[in-house]
């Protein structure tokens, strides 16, 4: 019965020490270059889609008021909602793959 308990405990630490292994493996330079890249875009596209919009509201109701930079601040208000969203759910990914103190 020992023996059992032995080697059942011998198993479990090769778990854990794998699993340690893997959420403790650093990112390399590139994961953090393409997060940047895709929190650039979440902000850049809304921006640019609210810019468009405008013009082309402006273009096609002409009126008092322009369109165009309300939907410019619109989008961008948007993209950075969007990205702090994106950030704060690979932080708190980060920060969940890391042993409990």
């Amino acid at each position: 019965m020992s023996d059992e308990n032995e080697f059942v405990a011998q198993v479990a630490a090769k778990a854990a020490r794998k699993l340690k292994a893997q959420r403790t493996v650093e990112r390399p330079l590139w994961f953090g270059l393409g997060l940047l890249g895709t929190v650039g875009w979440s902000v850049a596209v809304p921006t640019l889609g609210g810019a468009l919009l405008g013009a082309w509201w402006d273009r096609h109701h002409p009126g008092l008021r322009s369109w165009t930079l309300p939907l410019l601040v619109a989008g961008l208000v948007l993209g950075c909602a969007n990205a702090w969203h994106w950030i704060s759910t690979e932080d708190k990914s980060m920060h969940d793959s890391e042993d409990p103190p």
